[in-house]
């Protein structure tokens, strides 16, 4: 079965997220090879990575993640899907290398999500809710309060859209399995059959021969 390329990401791609940094790709990854992507972090921030492997024999590839300076974080070797956090982070830029290095013949489609909660993206959000701020005390804790709640919904509605990507990913690893094992089914079972026909056809061909005599009888 064709796999469906979603969106071909090459090595060395830099995930260029701005102010929402939150992103999935889904791509292929070729036969015997690894591919690397990278993404850029400020200090203090906290980055989360979610991959999953949706089509492909095995439905297993390596991950590793390294660190700017060059640290080893995180290393899956041959797993269909794992979640790896990084809190806090340092300036620069990580590395996230999938590795099908180990397949000589089948290649993956990988699907993975990179969440970066970034203090320094929602400070310009809240100074703009400062100069709408006023004098009075009450009038300010009732902003901050309206700011905290407006903040704590946005970080659930990115939450749900996190967990929905997610869900789409399985659907998609689902279905492909789903695919490829009635595809099975289907083989065993026009073979079984045609193997049936076949004994089916020789034994009565077999039995009409036993009773077939062609031997005259002279009277």
């Amino acid at each position: 079965m064709k796999l469906c390329l979603l969106a071909w990401l090459t090595v060395g791609l830099t995930l260029a997220l701005g102010s929402n940094q939150d992103m999935g790709f889904t791509f292929l990854l070729p036969a015997g090879s690894t591919e690397c992507f990278y993404q850029t972090t400020a200090r203090n921030d906290s980055m989360e990575v979610e991959y999953q492997v949706i089509a492909g024999s095995g439905l297993d590839v390596g991950f590793v993640l390294i660190s700017p300076s060059g640290h080893r974080l995180a290393s899956d070797f041959r797993r269909s899907d794992g979640i790896h956090m990084v809190d806090p982070t340092d300036d620069g830029d990580y590395r996230l290398c999938f590795d099908n290095s180990f397949s000589k013949l089948s290649e993956k489609m990988v699907f993975f999500d990179v969440n970066i909660n970034s203090q320094s993206s929602t400070g310009g959000g809240r100074d703009e809710w400062a100069d709408v701020a006023v004098t009075e005390t009450m009038a300010e804790y009732k902003l901050k309060d309206i700011r905290s709640r407006m903040d704590s919904v946005y970080e659930r509605l990115e939450r749900c859209r996190q967990v929905q990507a997610a869900l789409r990913a399985f659907e998609a690893r689902d279905r492909y399995l789903l695919e490829d094992n009635l595809w099975r089914v289907s083989f065993w079972s026009c073979l079984n059959l045609l193997v049936m026909l076949t004994v089916g056809v020789t034994q009565i061909y077999t039995l009409q021969h036993l009773f077939h005599d062609t031997r005259q009888v002279c009277t």
